[in-house]
C-alpha cells in the first residue's frame, strides 16, 4: 500500500517512484528506514554468498572490513578498493543529467559516488537487504539519490529507463545471474552504459554464452569470458575485462539508435 510519507523527502524519491514499472507503482511503501520497499516480507532466493547480507550484523563492519577481504581474495594484491571504484567509474563515463542504477547497492559505497557525478540526473540504488539499505540510506548521498529495496531479477522499471548501470560484486550471489543480466540490459538507454564485477572459474569451465552459471562454494561461478559474450550476444559494443586473479570487471555499450 501506498505510504502517507516518503523518508528521505528527496526529489529523488519522487523521481524513482514516478519511474516504476506501471505494474508496481502502487506497490512500494516508506520502509520508514531512509529507503522506498518493494518486497515487504519476502526475502529473494540465492547462494549462501547472498544470504549473507541479509543479516544486520554486515553493514557496521562492510565497507571497511569485509569488502576489502573480500577483494584481497578474488584480486589478490593487485587492485585495492579505491582502485576498484576508479576502474568502475571509467567504464560507466556517468556524465551530469545521467540516470544511474545501481544494482546490489549494499552499503551505498558505489551509489555515493555515482551521485556525485550525475549532478542534477538520478542515482538509484537497489538492493534486496534491509539490512543494508537502511545503512545506505543513514550514510546519505545528496538530494540526487533514492534507494529501492527490490529484486535484481525482476527489475520494477520500463524499458531503456538508464544511462548507466551498475553492479560490482553482485551478479554471483544472485539467484539467476542470467535472468538478472538480461534485466539490467533491458532497462539500459541506447547509448547507455554497464559495468560489472563478478568472479569467474578456471579456464575449463562453461564458455557457452547461454550456459548457467556453476555454483561453488556458495558462489554462482561464470566462466571467463562468459558474461562477455553474454552481452555481445544482446547486442552491446565496445565491451572491455579487466581480469585480475579471479575476478573481472566488465563494461559494455548499448549501441545508440
Amino acid at each position: 500500500m501506498r505510504g502517507a510519507t516518503v523518508t528521505p523527502e528527496s526529489r529523488a524519491t519522487a523521481e524513482m517512484i514516478d519511474r516504476l514499472d506501471s505494474t508496481r507503482a502502487s506497490d512500494w511503501r516508506d520502509s520508514g528506514s531512509g529507503y522506498v520497499d518493494l518486497l515487504g516480507d519476502q526475502i529473494p532466493e540465492g547462494p549462501a554468498s547472498g544470504r549473507v547480507f541479509q543479516s544486520r550484523l554486515l553493514p557496521p563492519i562492510y565497507e571497511k572490513i569485509w569488502r576489502p577481504m573480500v577483494a584481497l581474495a578474488f584480486y589478490g594484491r593487485g587492485m585495492k578498493t579505491d582502485d576498484e571504484l576508479q576502474l568502475a567509474m571509467e567504464m560507466l563515463a556517468i556524465s551530469p543529467g545521467d540516470r544511474v542504477l545501481d544494482v546490489g547497492c549494499g552499503t551505498g559505497n558505489y551509489s555515493r559516488h555515482l551521485a556525485e557525478a550525475a549532478g542534477d540526473g538520478l542515482v538509484v540504488g537497489l538492493d534486496a537487504s534491509a539490512a543494508m539499505l537502511a545503512a545506505a540510506a543513514k550514510r546519505g548521498g545528496g538530494s540526487n539519490l533514492a534507494y529501492l529495496r527490490g529484486d535484481a531479477g525482476a527489475l520494477p522499471f520500463g524499458d531503456d529507463q538508464f544511462d548507466a548501470v551498475c553492479c560490482v560484486g553482485v551478479i554471483h550471489s544472485l539467484e539467476d545471474p542470467v535472468k538478472s543480466l538480461d534485466e539490467m540490459v533491458r532497462v539500459l538507454a541506447p547509448g547507455g552504459r554497464l559495468t560489472i564485477m563478478a568472479v569467474f572459474g578456471k579456464e575449463e569451465a562453461a564458455e557457452a554464452s547461454g550456459a548457467a552459471p556453476e555454483l561453488k562454494g556458495g558462489v554462482m561461478v561464470f566462466g571467463r569470458d562468459q558474461l562477455a559474450n553474454a552481452l555481445a550476444d544482446h547486442g552491446l559494443v565496445g565491451i572491455r575485462q579487466h581480469v585480475l586473479k579471479r575476478a573481472q570487471y566488465i563494461g559494455a555499450q548499448m549501441p545508440r539508435v
